[in-house]
């Protein structure tokens, strides 16, 4: 596996491959791997003759100072898990080279962004169009790999790609869990052994969702009760939404039929954790 932090290493080693008539696979990531990175990794070796993993935390997108500041890191590792899932280049710009003095140029998004996280994060959709926008030029990919964990984000991604013409397919790959439900995410490791325990309330309020609705429930007002009472029942627990909207529009439902998308985002302690399921 190829490492390089510049613009031009991957340009050149993509443009490589593309005169070998080579497919290219993408996965951008902001680091820390976990189970959910790999297989999306490993999906992306499976269905493409070469890939390409990027390793940036993107500050566009965070809105506290803090936030960014915390984000886990653990590079090492990280290059030891590309390397064994099988990518052939590792992408680590530095903040510079993605953002040169007098950066000045965004991608911004409307309807898409307004609901679900967008709500209380005002700027961080921009912050994900623009880098993936910038992603997306550096490495010129064939297919783009793209957990369901953050729905929202894929749902923007490919509203990106079809109003900006990228001819890049957008693959969306199933949510990885750890033993006890709990969705993967590098924010993870910031929950205290109680806080993570606690956490196991997400993944039963939408079960017991998933199953009203398996059943024949199909009023949102109803659905969203269920969630909100068994998050509320969990001391450590805050919510901060439940949406149960489009699968592509992200627009609320007033009706539970079609591709519906239910979506929790939650505190728990200072952890702010999301999760989804499509029906």
């Amino acid at each position: 596996m190829e490492i390089t932090s510049t613009v031009e290493g991957v340009r050149s080693m993509v443009n490589k491959w593309r005169t070998e008539g080579l497919k290219v696979g993408f996965v951008p990531t902001m680091g820390f791997l976990h189970e959910g990175h790999e297989s999306l990794i490993k999906r992306a070796v499976e269905e493409n003759d070469r890939v390409v993993v990027s390793i940036f935390v993107n500050s566009k997108q965070f809105d506290k100072k803090e936030d960014f500041s915390n984000y886990p890191k653990d590079t090492e590792t990280d290059i030891v898990k590309c390397n064994m899932a099988g990518a052939h280049i590792l992408f680590t710009p530095e903040h510079d080279g993605m953002y040169a003095e007098g950066f000045s140029t965004y991608v911004d998004m409307e309807t898409l962004t307004d609901s679900l996280c967008g709500q209380s994060r005002d700027t961080h959709f921009r912050g994900v169009c623009t880098v993936v926008a910038k992603l997306f030029n550096i490495v010129r990919p064939d297919k783009a790999y793209f957990g369901q964990k953050d729905a929202q984000q894929v749902a923007v991604v490919k509203r990106m790609v079809n109003d900006l013409n990228f001819d890049i397919e957008i693959i969306e790959c199933e949510t990885i869990r750890e033993v006890d439900g709990l969705a993967r995410s590098s924010r993870n490791i910031h929950l205290s052994q109680e806080e993570h325990h606690a956490s196991i309330v997400i993944q039963k309020a939408l079960r017991l969702a998933e199953m009203a609705i398996y059943e024949g429930e199909n009023d949102p007002v109803i659905i969203q009760k269920y969630i909100k009472d068994e998050i509320l029942s969990e001391k450590l627990a805050r919510l901060d939404y439940v949406e149960i909207v489009d699968a592509e529009t992200l627009k609320p439902k007033t009706k539970i039929e079609g591709k519906t998308l239910v979506a929790i985002a939650v505190f728990i302690g200072n952890v702010r954790l999301i999760d989804n399921f499509v029906c």
